[in-house]
């Protein structure tokens, strides 16, 4: 602080632009609002920061606390932003501008005292075990939006993210990291593909079969980049070595995910799940199944440490022999959070890009039919296809059945909570 203003860095002089007293490399750790906060505790202003003598006091709500009424008159207990809880005060109504958070703290409190059996109508005053609810998930909500930023900050690809749970307490998982593409553990090489198509249009003018053909397989998709193979034939995409554009409708996949998704939290225990914020017309690429690339011998060792979890992430690149298994446990992305169902929307295809080593397919999901807006996504985790083709990807031993096939360990059967009419009652 010098001559009453506080000074951050770079953040604020933009390279010494006249309001900084020194030019400094190390970028503030601390966010805009944070500085602000700051601003505003020591009282100080920063016309870098937007502070002034004129707005020094103003100050914006973090979360409501409590409620009560007295006489027709209602007061919310206020959390101030950048204060600490022994400064909360309580504030009419009409002092309030904060209409977002107004009507959040009714609807939780609406929901919460449903599910209490009270009436839904708000009491004159507020018993404590029920304002303490209010804070927590007025917290947790928070917690969700700072996580919800920090996935989309991450993505490489079009479709947002979202976050929603009107179900439990329960915030963003502990030990979860974003990814984008898979995480090559140790000892596996991706070999990049030596050559690429040639072609001027590789869906109506293909040269020499395009990339499919070059492998002897059938271009798969339509001019709307719908995949038409049946499920079990290999998908080969255009690589970073052919000749075509982005827009070359032999390049789907690759183009990551395409939808707004929603990570949400399930009613019936099935943890969370993810739904469709889009409709999605049938045969449509939705999302691929990415985590870190491990050996079958460290598959099986983590199999056994996750059957003791209770979860696991395991899912087997089988399509000509078990060698390789997709651990989406810590890495993943939000297939990590797409449940089970014995009668799924999604079907997996193996896909080739720029490796073409048929033990490393990338995990790809495909609409079954159209999806609703607001649908949940789900696959099958013991999916069956065509066995003369001999080619399929799985889940390895889902949900506490970790171990590869063949395994001595002795398994347990897990009761499906798909609930659909064709379920099968057990996962495996």
């Amino acid at each position: 602080v010098r001559g009453g203003h506080l000074r951050v860095g770079e953040s604020t002089c933009g390279q010494c632009g006249g309001s900084s007293w020194r030019c400094c490399s190390v970028c503030c750790k601390s966010s805009w609002n944070q500085l602000q906060d700051l601003c505003r505790l020591a009282k100080l202003s920063c016309p870098a920061l937007g502070i002034s003598k004129r707005n020094l006091y103003d100050f914006e709500v973090e979360y409501l606390c409590d409620y009560k009424k007295i006489r027709e008159q209602e007061y919310y207990l206020v959390k101030w932003r950048g204060y600490p809880d022994s400064e909360s005060t309580w504030e009419p109504r009409q002092n309030l501008k904060c209409v977002r958070i107004l009507k959040q703290f009714h609807k939780d409190l609406e929901r919460e005292l449903l599910r209490r059996h009270h009436r839904s109508k708000p009491p004159r005053h507020l018993d404590p075990s029920l304002a303490n609810y209010l804070v927590q998930k007025a917290k947790q909500r928070r917690a969700l939006r700072r996580w919800e930023q920090e996935l989309n900050a991450k993505r490489s690809h079009l479709g947002r993210i979202t976050v929603e749970n009107e179900v439990d307490l329960d915030g963003p998982p502990r030990a979860f990291v974003y990814i984008n593409e898979y995480r090559v553990g140790e000892g596996i090489t991706l070999n990049q593909v030596a050559v690429g198509c040639e072609c001027q249009d590789c869906l109506w003018a293909p040269a020499g079969g395009c990339c499919p053909g070059a492998s002897l397989h059938k271009f798969a998709y339509n001019d709307q980049g719908q995949v038409r193979l049946r499920a079990g034939l290999p998908i080969y995409e255009c690589n970073s070595r052919c000749r075509c554009g982005y827009d070359c409708p032999n390049r789907v996949v690759q183009k990551g995910i395409r939808y707004d998704l929603c990570i949400f939290r399930t009613d019936d225990g099935r943890g969370w799940g993810v739904r469709t914020l889009e409709k999605i017309r049938k045969n449509s690429f939705v999302m691929e199944y990415v985590g870190e690339i491990i050996t079958s011998e460290e598959a099986e060792r983590r199999g056994q440490i996750y059957d003791r979890q209770g979860a696991t992430y395991l899912f087997d690149l089988d399509y000509v022999e078990d060698v390789y298994t997709v651990d989406a446990a810590y890495y993943g992305n939000i297939s990590h959070f797409v449940n089970h169902s014995c009668d799924p929307n999604l079907q997996v295809y193996n896909v080739f890009i720029d490796n073409l080593d048929e033990r490393l397919p990338r995990i790809a999901f495909f609409a079954t039919r159209t999806i609703r807006a607001g649908e949940e996504l789900t696959f099958d985790y013991n999916m069956q296809v065509d066995p003369v083709d001999m080619e399929s990807t799985r889940m390895d031993s889902n949900f506490g059945l970790a171990g590869l096939p063949g395994s001595p360990k002795k398994r347990v059967r897990i009761e499906c909570k798909c609930g659909t009419e064709s379920c099968r009652k057990y996962l495996f």
